[in-house]
C-alpha cells in the first residue's frame, strides 16, 4: 500500500499525518506529550487490531478538538467510517451514524456526572455544546454555522431565544458594544455566545460615524439618509486622498466565567463624492476599496466576502478559536 500524507496547519496547531501499515504512534516536536498521548490512546481504539492505522507528527499542538477532527478525517477516508466529533461538557463525543462510539475525557479526573448528564442534555437534540450567534440575521448565522460545526459545536441564533431581552449598545467603542452583547447574553443563557459590532470610521471626522454608523442621521435612519449625512459632513473635503476611511469589525466570543476572545479587523479605503454600485448595503455605495477606484457596492458578493473587514475578522477567529476552545473543554 502507498502511504498517504495529510497536513493541518494554523497559527497554533500544526500536524502531519500518515496512514500506513505501521501505525506506530505520535511523534512530538517540543509540544506537551502527556495530553496528546492520552488522546492518541483513545483515538487508536477506533481502529481495530490488525488494521492499518495512523502516525502523527505534532509540530505545534494547542487544540484537542482540532487534533481529534484531523485524526477522524484520516480514519474516515481510509476505513469508510463516518466518525464525527461533538464537544460536550468537557468531553469530546465520537459519533458514527448516530451511534455514540466513544467518550474522550480530556481531564484525567474525568467529568462530574451532574455536569455530563445535565437535565437539558438528556434530549438528543441538545446533546453537545453549542454557540449562540447574537443576531437575528439568518444569513450571518448560516455563515458562522459552516465555521463552528468543524469545532464540534451546534450553532444557534437569537431566533432560537425569542424571550431574551434586547441588549442596549451603550458602549463608546466597537469592543465595548460587542462585549456587552456577548457577555450579557452568555450570562443570561449560560451558553457560549458570539457577538460582533461593526461600522465605518472616517479619519477627517475623528473616527465618525464609528459606533453610531447605523444611526448617524438619527435613531431610525435609513441607509440612504446615513449616506446623505456623511456626504454633507464631507462636502468641503474635495481631494479624495483627504477622505480616508476604513470599515472596522470586532468579534467577541464569551462564555460564563471565562475570559472572552476578541478579534478585530479593518478594511481601508476612501469615501467617494457620490454613491456608485447596486450591491451591498449601508455605506457600501460610498466606500472606495483601497486604491481600486471601485466602491464596495460595485464588487460582487464573492469579491467582497474575500477581503472585507468581516471576512478578515472571521479568518482571524478561525485561527485562534481552537486554542481558546481547548481551554473550555
Amino acid at each position: 500500500m502507498t502511504s498517504k500524507i495529510y497536513e493541518y496547519r494554523d497559527e497554533n496547531d500544526w500536524y502531519i499525518g500518515e496512514w500506513s501499515s505501521f501505525g506506530a504512534g505520535f511523534y512530538f516536536n517540543d509540544v506537551p506529550e502527556e495530553s496528546a498521548n492520552q488522546l492518541e490512546r483513545q483515538l487508536r481504539e477506533l481502529v481495530e487490531d490488525g488494521q492499518e492505522s495512523f502516525d502523527l507528527v505534532l509540530i505545534k499542538y494547542s487544540s484537542a478538538m482540532t487534533l481529534v477532527q484531523f485524526v477522524l478525517n484520516i480514519i474516515n477516508e481510509n476505513l469508510g467510517t463516518d466518525y464525527k466529533a461533538v464537544a460536550h461538557q468537557g468531553t469530546i463525543l465520537i459519533e458514527d451514524q448516530d451511534q455514540l462510539k466513544k467518550v474522550i475525557f480530556l481531564d484525567k479526573q474525568g467529568v462530574k456526572l451532574t455536569d455530563f448528564f445535565a437535565q437539558e442534555s438528556l434530549e438528543k437534540s441538545v446533546v453537545g455544546d453549542s454557540i449562540l450567534i447574537a443576531t437575528h440575521n439568518q444569513g450571518k448565522a448560516k455563515e458562522f454555522r459552516a465555521i463552528f460545526e468543524k469545532f464540534g459545536l451546534k450553532v444557534e441564533s437569537l431566533h432560537d431565544y425569542p424571550d431574551l431581552p434586547q441588549v442596549e449598545e451603550t458602549g463608546t467603542t466597537f469592543e465595548e458594544n460587542a462585549r456587552l452583547k456577548a457577555e450579557t447574553i452568555a450570562q443570561l443563557t449560560g451558553k457560549m455566545v458570539l457577538a460582533d459590532d461593526s461600522g465605518l470610521q472616517v479619519d477627517i471626522l475623528g473616527g465618525l460615524p464609528g459606533v453610531w454608523s447605523a444611526r448617524f442621521a438619527g435613531l431610525d435612519a435609513t441607509d440612504q439618509e446615513n449616506n446623505i449625512k456623511l456626504l454633507h459632513e464631507l462636502a468641503m473635503v474635495f481631494d479624495v486622498k483627504d477622505r480616508k476611511a476604513h470599515f472596522h469589525t470586532t468579534l467577541v466570543v464569551a462564555s460564563p466565567g471565562r475570559e472572552s476572545l476578541v478579534v478585530e479587523a479593518d478594511w481601508p479605503g476612501y469615501i467617494a463624492h457620490e454613491p456608485k454600485g447596486e450591491n451591498g448595503f449601508g455605506y457600501d455605495p460610498l466606500f472606495l476599496v483601497g486604491e481600486t477606484g471601485k466602491t464596495s457596492a460595485e464588487l460582487t458578493l464573492d469579491e467582497k466576502n474575500s477581503q472585507s473587514h468581516r471576512a478578515q475578522a472571521v479568518q482571524k477567529l478561525v485561527e485562534v478559536f481552537p486554542a481558546w476552545q481547548n481551554k473550555l473543554l
